[in-house]
């Protein structure tokens, strides 16, 4: 048994695919299929069992996989460690953030990464969340920020920030200070589209009420939702730091506080479990905290 047969059965059995396996891998899924048919062989164990959806693990598959994802975790550790006797950062991070903070913190967090670290690389890629947490299991990102994450077994959490959601209407609008949530049907929304977090969160809430929303019109792109909700077209539901001027002032806009209750959206640093991360990576975190969390 070597490593990278080991990885290629681990991968496999995380991810209960070959290709999605060999997309992390960034191998061929033939080549991910002989490694682990010859772990199999090796062994003298059935290890997988295949179907047209996938794959299960067998008895001694669980066995080994459970083995498997120690084995590969102290490899990494090692490695991290041996590389953190250098004197300076070296390598690449790169890092998850939604729509958002990616539009008012980007620049920061660039400028103070260069400056900190200038032998190093940074990556930033925007997405939503549900598309970040693919990326954070495929190895695509070394940790993301995530607005209201479902459960994951394979990903860990670490909550930093929450936020009292708002209904935006436009300055000529009769807005009150306080809306309640049994009132929040009245009002015509325009929102982003399915699975959109904030989306997901209020129309989980409003289920949860009771409450029929009335949504006019689904608009992703929160600059342009804001402009369409300045032009009196329709109401938003939206967190204060989401606004496009960026310093959470409501120029051209009223805000009302959603009451009885309210709704709350949280903010999360994620990480792949299985996957400890570099010193780089960890400092890269920090800086992060340091300029997105307000």
């Amino acid at each position: 048994m070597d490593l990278k047969q080991l990885e290629c059965f681990v991968r496999v059995a995380e991810f209960g695919s070959f290709t999605k396996a060999a997309a992390v891998l960034n191998i061929s899924q033939s080549v991910v299929s002989r490694q682990v048919r010859q772990l199999e062989v090796e062994l003298q164990e059935h290890l997988l069992l295949r179907n047209g959806r996938g794959v299960l693990l067998t008895a001694s598959g669980q066995r080994l996989f459970d083995h498997g994802k120690g084995i590969l975790r102290q490899v990494q550790v090692a490695r991290e460690d041996l590389r953190e006797q250098r004197d300076t950062l070296s390598g690449k991070v790169v890092v998850g953030l939604p729509p958002s903070i990616s539009r008012r913190h980007t620049v920061a967090v660039v400028s103070a990464f260069r400056e900190r670290f200038p032998d190093c690389i940074l990556g930033i890629k925007e997405g939503l969340t549900h598309s970040m947490r693919e990326w954070l299991l495929l190895g695509r990102l070394d940790f993301a920020l995530l607005f209201n994450p479902g459960h994951s077994a394979q990903l860990q959490y670490e909550h930093i920030h929450s936020e009292p959601l708002m209904l935006i209407g436009s300055q000529h609008s009769n807005l009150p200070s306080q809306v309640s949530m049994k009132d929040l049907g009245q009002y015509p929304l325009i929102t982003p589209s399915e699975p959109h977090s904030i989306r997901r969160l209020i129309e989980n809430e409003a289920s949860r009420h009771e409450v029929h929303l009335n949504v006019c019109l689904e608009v992703d792109s929160i600059p342009s939702l804001l402009e369409l909700i300045n032009l009196n077209m329709g109401y938003g539901v939206l967190f204060r730091s989401a606004l496009a001027n960026g310093d959470g002032k409501l120029e051209g806009l009223k805000a009302a506080q959603i009451v009885d209750p309210s709704i709350q959206t949280h903010l999360f640093i994620a990480t792949f479990e299985q996957r400890p991360l570099s010193r780089l990576a960890e400092q890269t975190m920090s800086l992060v905290r340091e300029i997105c969390i307000d």
